[in-house]
């Protein structure tokens, strides 16, 4: 009787053994889905992270640059607003580049260079001045994944009759 028991259990293990092992290999199967699911879901949440990031300091340069072309206009349009002691100017358009670094709140941190390009002609007796103005601002290193740029330019134009403003 024992070699029939023997027997039969070899039968018996001989038959589970092509089972075993089978959901072992699916469970590291899941475990390796799951994981690079996992790993996907990361890399994305911070890829989306850093685009939202650039993109709100996108619109913090805009707005610098921006700053700057207001800064520019209130350069060459003071003076016609004002009483002006003889000999000045009327307007005053910056010769070289100028750099504002004094930003304040959320803007604090770029660098704004605006130029002004100063062109005249004369059309009757007026004096027609028209200020190109370029506002670039900057913040970060260039080459860097946190370096932004944007730059704005308008234009403004004056007239002015025998020194003082053209009627409108």
């Amino acid at each position: 009787m024992c070699p029939r028991r023997n027997s039969a259990r070899r039968i018996y293990d001989s038959s589970r053994s092509p089972q075993r092992g089978f959901a072992l290999v699916s469970a590291i199967f899941l475990l390796v889905v799951l994981a690079a699911l996992g790993a996907f879901m990361v890399t994305l949440s911070t890829v989306q992270n850093v685009t939202s990031t650039q993109d709100l300091q996108g619109s913090r340069a805009y707005q610098a640059a921006r700053a700057g072309i207001e800064w520019g206009a209130y350069q060459v349009r003071t003076p016609e607003h004002t009483n002006l002691p003889t000999g000045q100017a009327p307007y005053i358009c910056p010769t070289a580049a100028t750099t504002l670094n004094h930003l304040a709140g959320s803007l604090a941190g770029f660098s704004v260079q605006v130029l002004c390009v100063e062109t005249t002609y004369g059309e009757g007796g007026n004096t027609i001045a028209v200020y190109q103005l370029t506002s670039t601002a900057t913040l970060g290193t260039v080459g860097s994944t946190n370096y932004v740029e944007r730059q704005l330019s308008a234009a403004i134009s004056t007239c002015r009759a025998a020194g003082v403003p053209c009627p409108e």
